[in-house]
């Protein structure tokens, strides 16, 4: 791969205009939609992407996850990429007038039965987030050069109750105390394939 850190935010949304088939953990119907922000931000003269991890709660399926900000489309929502800046708004505080939207990755279909739109953007960085505490524990960056080394990821299997044969699981190696797997690594190396 080029020196990934080098592509200017212009290269990244030309390359965002190659359609690819959408992903996913297994494939499901009846899938609600869902938008998430997958932002880049420049730290240190290098490409980052910014994470976030969800609250430790019981009542949430996704609980104690590393995400990408967003959420299930409200019925007001114009658009997939409205219910992205929306939710990114109210979970970390980025106001949508700070993002530069790049383009958009193929849906994503997520074992929690969401069809994902990822929308690609950069923000400038640093940015005073302010985390939401019942949707947001924390707010993190990771290197996109690390993020592409094949080494830093695998494939592990899991078994669901209402899925017969065991499915793919990608999960990143631990990086600053978190780990990245599911849908938001699938969705990671998806934007990494696109890039190359």
């Amino acid at each position: 791969m080029h020196n990934i850190d080098q592509l200017t935010a212009t290269e990244i949304s030309q390359c965002l205009r190659v359609e690819c088939a959408p992903t996913h953990d297994v494939a499901l119907d009846a899938c609600r939609e869902a938008g998430v922000l997958v932002p880049f931000v420049r730290v240190e003269h290098a490409w980052h992407l910014l994470f976030i991890r969800r609250p430790t709660s019981v009542r949430d399926y996704h609980s104690g996850q590393v995400a990408f900000a967003g959420g299930k489309r409200d019925p007001e929502d114009v658009s997939l990429t409205a219910t992205a800046l929306r939710e990114a708004h109210e979970e970390i505080g980025i106001l949508p007038a700070d993002v530069q939207v790049l383009g958009q990755l193929s849906p994503h279909h997520s074992i929690s039965r969401f069809r994902i739109a990822p929308i690609v953007a950069t923000v400038p960085w640093p940015y005073p987030l302010t985390l939401s505490e019942q949707e947001v524990a924390r707010a993190f960056t990771i290197p996109l050069h690390w993020l592409a080394q094949p080494q830093h990821h695998e494939i592990r299997y899991r078994q669901l109750d209402d899925v017969a044969q065991p499915i793919p699981v990608v999960y990143f190696q631990e990086y600053d105390g978190e780990i990245l797997w599911g849908a938001t690594a699938r969705i990671t190396l998806a934007l990494l394939a696109c890039l190359q």
